[in-house]
């Protein structure tokens, strides 16, 4: 319960609950999608960001399509 009543502390110091209501969260976690996007961009892991991955594999199915359809 200790843990709980601290988030609920934490919470409540965002300003603007009366004006924004939940809504004032919203630049939080655009503020976190866009951090997320920048490190799927521009973080390599091993030789591969994730947007090579996503190419490559975008490419083979679309290979493997091809052949399919011959």
């Amino acid at each position: 319960m200790l843990v709980k009543h601290k988030i609920k502390l934490l919470l409540n110091m965002v300003p603007g609950k009366q004006h924004f209501g939940v809504y004032r969260f919203l630049p939080f976690f655009f503020i976190l999608g866009g951090a997320m996007e920048w490190f799927m961009i521009r973080v390599r892991i091993g030789k591969e960001t994730f947007y090579d991955v996503y190419r490559r594999k975008r490419s083979e199915r679309q290979h493997e399509q091809n052949l399919e359809g011959r």
